[in-house]
C-alpha cells in the first residue's frame, strides 16, 4: 500500500510536483498548483497519469535527500550492476513550466528505464503523441507538453505512454526535460538543465542564506521554510496550503479536501513564521496578496481565496479517480469558501496589525479596511458561524471564533492608542473588546471542569482553545487558561499528539468517519506548554513532532500514532509554520542571528 510519507515535494514557485520512492513523479498540476494535474497517479493508478525514471527492475531507492538547504531532490540506487543518481527538479521558470531529472551514472553500469504517461484534465484524457525535432510531443486540447533528452537517448511508443532505455557508466549523464506550454503558442524557449540545476542550487541556497536561524533544529526550520517558499505561488504573493488535493484524513474514508487554495486562518502565524526567520520581502508579498484578496465589502469577506485572490471555488469531484488507497470522492473546489467563519476577521486585523508594527512597508487605505471591518463585526459578532475547522453539520457559537472577535477589537484599540494620529472610535471599540470578553468567559466557559468548551453550552473541546494565552484573551498563568491546557491535553490526545476536536459527535462536524491527530494543533499544545512554564513538556513534544517529518523533512496535515503513516494533504503548510513558530519561541535565544 502507497503512503504519503513516500513522497518528496519539488517546485517552482508555481506549481509542485511529488517524487515516490520509486522515482515515480505522481502529482503534478500545470501551470499552476490550481489547475488540473497531467500526473494523477497520486489519486488514481497508472492510467491516470506518471512519470517513473529507474533502474531496470529496481523498486524502492537505495537513500534519497534533497542537496543541502535546496529544494533539489537526489535519488539513488544501488544495484548489481553498480549505481546511479537520478536529481529532480522544476527550476524558476521564465515562461514556461519545466521538469528536469538528471541521471548520473555513480559507479559500475546501470540500465534504467523511462516511462512517461501523461493524462491531462486529472489523468482522464489521453493526448496525442508525435515526433517533433528530436522531441516528443503531447498535445490535448489547450494543453501541450514537449519532453527531450541531452543526449538524445532512443525512445518509443507502447501502451498510450512513452517509453525509454538507456545505460550509464560512472560519470555519464543524461538530462531528460519536459517543459508544458499551451497549445495555441510555440514551444518556449529550451532550457540548458545542467544550467538549470546549477541555478537551483546556488538559488536556493541564497534564499536560505537570509534565514536569521541558527540554533537547535535549524535543519527541520530551514526545511519548513523551503517548503513554505515552495508552495508560493511567486507572481501573487499567496501561500497555498498543501499542493495537493483529496488526501484523505482517514484512509478510505470521506473526508478528502482540496487544499491548492489560500487560507486567511493561517495568515497571522505565517506572517510571524516569515518575519521572525528574517524574510521580510516574503512577509510583505504575503501582507500584500492579503490585502488584494479582502479588497471589498467586509460583509464578503471568506475564508479562503484562490491563487491571484480569486472568490469562486467551486467544489465538484472527479468520479473516474478512485482516490488514494481507495480514499473516495476525489474532489477539487471547495464549498468551505461561502461558510461564515467569524475567526477571519480576527486573523485579519491581527496579522494587519503585526505588518504595521513590524515595519513592512505601509500601503495606502490599510486603516479604511480594517475600520471596515471593524464597523461590520460591531454589528454581526454574535453571529454563529462554522469556527475555523470549516464544520458541516451546521452553525455554532464557537469560543474559538469569539476569542477571534475579541482579538479584532483589541487589535484596533490598540492600534489607535499607538497611533493615535489614525481616526477611529475607541470608545467604542474598547466596549466592544470588554463585551466579547466578558460573554466569552461566562458562555463558553465551563467552571465545573475549569476549561473553555468548543462553543457555548457544549461539553466538547477544541484544540484551538489553546491559542487563547498566544493571542492575548488572557494571561498565561490565568487558572482557566491552565485547566483548559489540561483539559485539552486529557481529552483530545491521540498517541502522544492531539486531534483538533472530538470527531465521536458527528452533528458537530456533519461528517462520518474519524482523523489523525492534526500536527499544527500538537505545535500549539507545545507553545501552551511553553508559555505556561512547562518548557521541558514542550520541548520533549516539540522534538517528538519533529521526529514526525519524512526522511526529506516533510510533514502532512495529520499523523495516525496506530500505524504511523501521515494522513491528509501533503505537504501542509500549517504543520510546517507550527514547527517554525515553535522552534523560535522554544530556542529563539539560542539561535537568533
Amino acid at each position: 500500500m502507497p503512503s504519503i510519507e513516500d513522497y518528496a515535494l519539488i517546485g517552482d514557485e508555481q506549481t509542485a510536483a511529488l517524487v515516490g520512492t520509486d522515482g515515480s513523479v505522481d502529482w503534478l498540476c500545470l501551470p499552476r498548483f490550481d489547475s488540473a494535474a497531467c500526473f494523477a497517479r497520486l489519486l488514481g493508478d497508472e492510467d491516470n497519469g506518471f512519470w517513473r525514471l529507474a533502474p531496470v527492475g529496481a523498486d524502492r531507492c537505495t537513500r534519497r535527500a534533497y542537496r543541502r538547504d535546496t529544494l533539489v531532490l537526489d535519488t539513488e540506487w544501488e544495484t548489481g550492476q553498480g549505481a546511479v543518481r537520478v536529481t529532480d527538479l522544476m527550476p524558476q521558470r521564465d515562461r514556461a513550466p519545466d521538469l528536469v531529472r538528471v541521471v548520473e551514472g555513480l559507479a559500475g553500469e546501470v540500465t534504467l528505464h523511462s516511462v512517461l504517461k501523461l493524462r491531462f484534465d486529472y489523468g482522464s484524457i489521453i493526448p496525442w503523441v508525435r515526433k517533433a525535432d528530436g522531441h516528443r510531443v503531447a498535445v490535448a486540447g489547450p494543453d501541450s507538453a514537449w519532453l527531450r533528452s541531452e543526449p538524445e537517448v532512443t525512445s518509443w511508443g507502447e501502451d498510450f505512454g512513452t517509453h525509454a532505455e538507456f545505460t550509464v557508466k560512472k560519470g555519464e549523464k543524461v538530462a531528460f526535460v519536459l517543459t508544458w506550454h499551451p497549445s495555441h503558442e510555440p514551444r518556449p524557449p529550451l532550457v540548458d538543465p545542467y544550467d538549470a540545476l546549477r541555478h537551483s542550487v546556488e538559488d536556493w541556497r541564497a534564499w536560505v542564506s537570509r534565514c536569521r536561524y541558527d540554533g537547535p533544529y535549524r535543519d527541520a526550520v530551514v526545511r519548513s521554510l523551503i517548503t513554505l517558499k515552495a508552495l508560493t505561488y511567486a507572481p501573487t504573493g499567496g501561500i497555498v496550503a498543501a499542493p495537493t488535493t483529496s488526501l484523505p484524513e482517514e484512509p478510505g474514508g470521506v473526508r478528502n479536501w482540496d487544499y491548492r487554495y489560500c487560507w486567511l486562518r493561517d495568515s497571522t502565524l505565517t506572517l510571524n513564521a516569515l518575519l521572525a526567520a528574517g524574510y521580510q520581502d516574503e512577509a510583505e508579498a504575503w501582507r500584500n496578496w492579503l490585502l488584494r484578496a479582502v479588497a471589498g465589502d467586509p460583509a464578503d469577506l471568506q475564508i479562503m481565496y484562490g491563487l491571484a485572490g480569486e472568490r469562486r471555488l467551486p467544489e465538484f469531484e472527479l468520479p473516474w479517480l478512485s482516490g488514494f488507497v481507495d480514499s473516495a470522492p476525489v474532489r477539487v473546489g471547495n464549498d468551505a469558501v461561502n461558510q461564515l467563519q467569524l475567526d477571519v476577521y480576527g486573523e485579519v486585523m491581527d496579522s494587519l496589525s503585526l505588518a504595521r508594527e513590524s515595519g513592512l512597508s505601509p500601503q495606502p487605505d490599510v486603516w479604511a479596511l480594517q475600520t471596515a471591518l471593524m464597523d461590520f463585526l460591531r454589528t454581526h459578532w454574535q453571529q454563529p458561524d462554522e469556527g475555523l475547522w470549516e464544520v458541516r453539520g451546521g452553525r455554532r457559537q464557537f469560543v474559538h471564533s469569539k476569542v477571534m472577535v475579541w482579538v479584532a477589537a483589541d487589535r484596533a484599540v490598540r492600534t489607535l492608542e499607538r497611533h493615535p494620529e489614525l481616526d477611529g472610535d475607541l470608545d467604542g471599540w474598547r466596549a466592544l473588546r470588554d463585551e466579547v470578553h466578558e460573554e466569552v468567559c461566562e458562555k463558553g466557559y465551563d467552571a465545573e471542569r475549569n476549561t473553555f468548551t468548543q462553543s457555548y453550552g457544549s461539553r466538547e473541546l477544541d484544540a484551538a482553545l489553546l491559542l487563547i494565552p498566544r493571542v492575548g484573551f488572557l494571561p498565561p498563568d490565568d487558572p482557566r487558561v491552565i485547566g483548559t491546557i489540561d483539559a485539552v491535553r486529557a481529552e483530545l490526545a491521540h498517541g502522544g499528539f492531539l486531534r483538533r476536536y472530538s470527531t465521536d459527535d458527528a452533528e458537530v462536524d456533519g461528517l462520518p468517519g474519524g482523523e489523525g491527530a492534526f500536527l499544527v494543533c500538537s505545535f500549539w499544545l507545545a507553545d501552551a506548554l511553553y508559555m505556561t512554564g512547562r518548557t521541558k513538556e514542550a520541548r520533549e513534544l516539540f522534538e517528538r513532532l519533529a521526529g514526525l517529518a519524512n526522511d526529506v523533512g516533510l510533514l502532512s496535515e495529520e499523523f495516525d500514532p496506530l500505524t504511523g503513516r501521515h494522513l491528509g494533504n501533503f505537504p501542509q503548510a500549517f504543520s510546517h509554520i507550527g514547527l517554525v513558530n515553535t522552534a523560535l519561541a522554544l530556542f529563539g535565544e539560542d539561535g537568533a542571528g
